[in-house]
């Protein structure tokens, strides 16, 4: 299953509307684990930020190029570059990137060097998935007010979802809201495993280059989403639930890679 790009924009609107409660867990926390965190759309759970406390994509982005500008030639150039990507590799990688339900969504797992899972890394797991909806809904703004075309919808070429093409019709390609997502992942598991940093950072930059390269967002929308991601990660260094789960998934992550040096050891032996 794949996630509805609809399921963001809902949760948008009723984010813009002042529908979420933004109160705490459904249930008990059990030791050890992440207490359960509700979901506002079919497999996305609620972020940190209340909506007021989002980054604004209106006030800090420039409007889209314009067509027959020329930043809207640099977009058009830039996405039938990526047509001979069809059928190749890095094609399927784009499709497997546009997935971000849980637990498909593991985009990252080979660049920290482990599987990221709700069973073996609780808390990173969780923190994923919440910040996910913070950066997702910090491109509405923009995303509601411009309301772009999609380049499939200009150059009718095939996008690597077909099966999304209605939704994403009805939701606006400025800024990217994938990139944003990627790129805020990227930089909350660089302060996570800072030794695999050039790593992470790389498979960041690819995870929104997939999107150009899906034919489902234009050059700018990628640019402009790597400036709302950092935004977002920014603002949830102010918010203590954030700081308490980022502390408690670099335990994981540091035990895991305690348990991956003793198991070495031992095969020495």
């Amino acid at each position: 299953m794949r996630i509805p790009r609809i399921a963001l924009r809902r949760a948008s609107a009723l984010v813009l509307a002042g529908m979420l409660v933004l109160a705490g867990c459904a249930s008990v926390q059990q030791p050890g684990r992440p207490a359960t965190v509700k979901e506002i759309a079919p497999g996305i759970l609620e972020g940190y930020l209340p909506s007021d406390d989002l980054p604004d994509s209106l006030a800090l982005l420039p409007p889209p190029p314009a067509e027959g500008s020329a930043g809207f030639a640099r977009d058009e150039e830039a996405s039938g570059k990526s047509f001979a990507l069809r059928g190749t590799p890095r094609w399927d990688q784009a499709t497997k990137d546009a997935n971000l339900l849980f637990p498909a969504a593991d985009a990252f797992s080979d660049a920290l060097g482990f599987q990221i899972t709700e069973e073996d890394t609780p808390y990173l797991f969780l923190l994923l998935r919440r910040t996910l909806t913070d950066a997702g809904l910090s491109t509405y703004a923009a995303k509601n007010r411009y309301n772009r075309a999609r380049p499939f919808m200009v150059n009718h070429e095939p996008s690597c979802t077909p099966d999304e093409e209605e939704g994403l019709r009805k939701d606006g390609s400025y800024p990217s809201g994938h990139t944003a997502i990627g790129w805020a992942w990227a930089l909350i598991l660089c302060e996570i495993a800072p030794e695999r940093t050039d790593a992470i950072l790389a498979r960041g930059r690819e995870f929104g280059r997939s999107r150009m390269v899906c034919n489902v967002h234009w050059q700018s929308d990628v640019d402009e989403g790597r400036i709302m991601g950092p935004a977002t990660v920014a603002r949830l260094h102010a918010d203590a639930n954030f700081l308490a789960d980022l502390n408690r998934a670099k335990a994981e992550v540091k035990d895991i890679r305690a348990r991956k040096q003793e198991l070495a050891g031992q095969g020495t032996n």
